[in-house]
């Protein structure tokens, strides 16, 4: 796993990864996958998050017996967030890469978590429901050279981060998952057609309300729902609960208040409706790996 993703919680018994918000945090990551290096050597797991894997080359064949599929160059791999990864199903990739990258920056509409991780039309292909949380493409042999040379362009904005390397990485990106949205149309088709309206509702709720005082069961209670089955529904397809998802549009408020403004931190509490400072200030930290004041400092320092 990429130093930008880190363990936050235990879902029945597996580890879910988020990807880091850090103020020097950079928007996307890359890992290689090599001999000796590859996801197929790790345990299961679940990305709170986009990933998109590519096969550069794969390892051949494998015995009739195994019930992973045979990878082939060429391939790549859709990860959804929230759903189960077992690597055994991609250890057949002899070279490849690993893009991580956190969605939201992306763009969008800058306040609605539905909007910005959601609705994003060049994420709407890491909402599939293939089982094992992977949607495999195959990217036409003409376009290799180009997948090839993006992934390049992005590694080395990654090592040399020169002055504007942030916006360099998310066009390389979005080059790439518009090629992902171009393969995957039959896959975007559906999703549209589905719509979706429940998760529409619960995170137009939390928009409205998410600068007050707002529970689970309030959110419910706003939908005609328990919030017992609320709750299954929406982690079912988000991969998240209802009160990740407040905290996650709180954090992301607060992100922009600090970055800017010039609020002092207790107003900023205030105003993403978490108005004890101290445990604003805990709730970031445990997000963040940074207090708000030295979060601030650090997206200073960096330009973010």
């Amino acid at each position: 796993m990429t130093e930008m993703a880190r363990p936050v919680r235990l879902q029945a018994g597996v580890p879910v990864y988020r990807y880091r918000t850090d103020a020097d945090a950079p928007p996307v990551a890359l890992l290689r996958f090599a001999p000796g290096r590859h996801p197929g050597e790790g345990q299961r797991h679940i990305h709170d998050f986009p990933v998109l894997m590519y096969v550069e080359r794969a390892t051949g064949p494998r015995p009739p017996r195994e019930a992973a599929p045979h990878l082939a160059e060429g391939d790549a791999f859709v990860v959804a967030p929230g759903a189960v990864i077992e690597p055994r199903t991609v250890s057949g990739i002899a070279a490849g890469t690993g893009l991580f990258f956190d969605p939201t920056a992306l763009g969008g509409d800058e306040r609605a978590p539905w909007s910005s991780w959601r609705a994003h039309p060049l994420l709407l292909p890491f909402l599939h429901r293939m089982p094992g949380g992977l949607l495999r493409l195959r990217v036409p042999a003409a376009r290799r050279p180009v997948w090839a040379a993006t992934i390049a362009a992005i590694e080395a904005e990654l090592t040399e981060r020169q002055e504007g390397y942030r916006q360099a990485l998310l066009a390389h990106l979005t080059l790439l998952l518009v090629d992902v949205a171009r393969l995957a149309t039959d896959v975007v088709g559906d999703l549209r057609r589905s719509n979706e309206p429940l998760l529409a509702e619960v995170f137009e709720v939390i928009e409205r309300r998410f600068a007050e005082p707002l529970s689970l069961r309030e959110v419910a209670d706003s939908i005609g729902m328990t919030p017992g089955h609320l709750t299954t529904v929406v982690r079912r397809r988000t991969g998240r609960t209802v009160g990740q998802w407040i905290t996650e549009r709180r954090l992301r408020e607060a992100r922009r208040l600090l970055t800017g403004t010039d609020l002092p931190v207790a107003e900023v509490a205030r105003r993403v409706g978490l108005p004890d400072p101290g445990y604003f200030a805990r709730v970031f930290r445990a997000a963040h790996g940074a207090a708000p004041r030295e979060w601030r400092a650090r997206a200073t320092a960096a330009g973010a």
